[in-house]
């Protein structure tokens, strides 16, 4: 389970399919050491995102 307090990097090592709802994000430097270092809610927050929201699509599509 991804939860907001995880960083992206670790997300997309243990999850890659979810690199797809980051780019849809709009972000699309996954691999740039200052996006794998951000939290997911940090993410969600740089991009008006809702945090909440973010986790639960990155959710989704791991029991996709």
């Amino acid at each position: 389970m991804i939860t907001k307090e995880m960083r992206i990097g670790q997300v997309l090592r243990e999850y890659p399919q979810t690199a797809e709802v980051f780019m849809g994000l709009g972000m699309h430097c996954l691999g740039c050491p200052s996006a794998t270092m951000e939290s997911v809610e940090g993410a969600a927050l740089t991009h008006g995102k809702d945090p909440d929201e973010l986790v639960a699509e990155l959710n989704k599509k791991i029991k996709e």
